[in-house]
């Protein structure tokens, strides 16, 4: 069983950084893929980044350029550094893995709490 915790949500103003980590319960299984998603109100959960060995990570065209996944296999986590945020970033963001890295929601088996990003302008 896969359990992740993510932390390091906030409010922040817009041209901010945030930082957000996930502790994942995998250990070193490598076997996963790991990633960021969000979910604005009133909209469908969407993929941020992901990657499978922390090589090559996908991002969303709206986060590229701003927004840099990190993967530490020997501390169990996963990051996700923000920076330059903008009001259309404040979601509520989740992480997730998957056997398979995929966009599409189906493919993720476990899921996150989440954790809460409030851009404002």
């Amino acid at each position: 069983q896969v359990q992740l915790v993510e932390s390091g949500g906030g409010s922040v103003q817009a041209g901010g950084s945030l930082r957000l980590s996930c502790a994942a319960s995998i250990g070193t299984d490598t076997r996963y893929c790991m990633g960021w998603f969000r979910q604005a109100p009133g909209k469908e959960r969407e993929a941020v980044t992901y990657t499978y060995n922390g090589l090559n990570p996908y991002y969303a065209d709206s986060v590229k350029g701003r927004f840099t996944t990190s993967r530490d296999n020997t501390k169990n986590t996963l990051s996700l550094q923000m920076n330059r945020l903008k009001p259309e970033d404040t979601a509520m963001y989740y992480c997730a893995a998957a056997l398979a890295c995929s966009g599409r929601l189906e493919s993720w088996n476990y899921w996150g709490q989440g954790t809460r990003v409030t851009v404002s302008s």
